[in-house]
């Protein structure tokens, strides 16, 4: 009993082995030709026959190895494991070898088939990539963890770049191109101008000057050869150390009076640099004023005030001692309707005019000028028709911050009428001390 037992059990296991063996074994395609040489005779050699591992048709994991055999008379016959309709980039790279001297490659795609195939039906060109072709798709940007924060921080190209310009960031906080002439300076705000004090026209330069005076440990007041201009860009070094003015020394126009502590003593060396008006040029030192914007606006037949044009000024711009002038035209199209034009900068409003249906054009301008704590402004307009009309007002606008000029414009009633921006114009006049 227990050996019938035993011999239903092996039976049992060899028929589930026998279907998994049977299951596992690849499919093969045989390879069968005669080869011949370019002179009509036959080829004597061998083959080597070389493939990677890959994944046939029926899932059977086929290894990396390598075939040897030899072509007697020009009698080719091989089996091997089909790849057209295995994973992407199976193939088999053939070499044939004769008298010790490789003759040519080939690379085979073998397709599954139960007839013989020659060699003309599984060559194909080198490089081709065979089998399936890899199932690709697309990553999402979400699909990466943290890269769109990491894509978030960083700075984006803002509207005005352009290849081959310093780059400057805007307030917006995207990559700009710097504007101006290719010989001026760009100042830490992105502005350009002609390089030197604060863009002067033309200042002049004192490099490692030795200022006049005993360096006998006594001796405190030494002598510059000009009034540095600003006083603050003075760099006097003392031994290669930069002394700092209030702690070390007193600037008085080109008198430098050094403090108690700091006085220089026997053997030191004493050098500065700094900038100064030419006494040649009375202009040299002058800031020219910048044209901030100057463009065309657009028109409205909105019976609301309506953006037409604007100018923004980045943060930290303006200065105390700054003025902005402000230069505007408007036109008035059609005879139905009247209209209003209205200028504010930031959230001041600096001027609304009304103009009537025969009104064709008013023009105007205003300045806007900083002084510590605060702003004050005046405005200017007149028309065709329109009187002179003048106002004057304070603000408190915070420079520190982006500041917009803007243009707004409505018609008093719905129409075929319009109101349009001709022109305008934002400069800057910086502050300006004279030495």
């Amino acid at each position: 009993m227990i050996s019938q037992k035993r011999f239903a059990l092996a039976a049992l296991m060899a028929a589930w082995i026998a279907p998994s063996v049977a299951r596992s074994q690849p499919a093969l395609t045989t390879i069968q030709d005669i080869l011949y040489r370019a002179d009509g005779t036959r080829f004597n050699g061998t083959i080597f026959i070389t493939w990677s591992s890959f994944q046939s048709g029926g899932g059977a994991n086929i290894a990396t190895a390598n075939l040897t055999l030899p072509i007697v008379n020009g009698a080719l016959r091989v089996q091997l494991v089909p790849t057209t309709d295995a994973s992407a980039g199976a193939q088999y790279n053939v070499t044939y070898s004769s008298n010790g001297v490789t003759q040519f490659t080939d690379v085979w795609a073998v397709p599954p088939s139960v007839l013989p195939l020659s060699v003309r039906n599984v060559r194909v060109s080198s490089g081709t990539v065979v089998g399936p072709q890899p199932v690709t798709s697309p990553i999402l940007i979400s699909d990466v963890t943290g890269l769109q924060n990491e894509l978030n921080l960083r700075p984006v190209q803002g509207v005005d770049f352009a290849p081959g310009r310093t780059a400057v960031i805007d307030n917006a906080g995207m990559i700009d191109a710097a504007v101006g002439n290719l010989s001026d300076c760009v100042r830490v705000d992105g502005t350009s101008g002609p390089c030197g004090s604060g863009g002067g026209l033309a200042p002049s330069y004192s490099d490692s000057e030795i200022p006049s005076g005993s360096i006998d440990g006594v001796n405190e007041a030494f002598t510059l050869l000009h009034a540095p201009s600003p006083a603050a860009g003075l760099e006097l070094y003392l031994n290669g150390l930069l002394m700092q003015s209030g702690v070390d020394y007193q600037l008085l126009g080109n008198a430098i009076t050094f403090f108690v502590g700091s006085t220089p003593q026997p053997g030191d060396i004493m050098v500065a640099n700094y900038r100064y008006a030419n006494p040649n040029d009375p202009l040299g030192s002058l800031t020219a004023p910048q044209v901030v914007c100057s463009s065309n606006g657009s028109q409205t037949a909105a019976t609301s005030l309506t953006s037409l044009g604007t100018c923004t000024l980045p943060a930290g711009l303006l200065e105390t001692g700054d003025r902005l002038e402000i230069q505007f035209q408007y036109a008035h199209t059609g005879s139905a309707n009247g209209f209003t034009g209205q200028i504010q900068i930031g959230g001041t409003t600096l001027l609304t005019r009304s103009g009537a249906s025969s009104e064709t054009a008013f023009a105007g301008r205003a300045t806007f000028g900083l002084y510590s704590g605060g702003q004050q402004w005046d405005a200017e307009s007149w028309g065709g028709t329109l009187a002179f009309q003048t106002a004057v007002g304070t603000a408190s606008e915070n420079p520190t911050q982006a500041l917009t000029v803007n243009f707004l414009g409505d018609l008093a009633a719905a129409g075929s009428d319009s109101v349009v921006l001709r022109n305008f114009t934002v400069i800057r006049y910086p502050a300006q001390v004279n030495p």
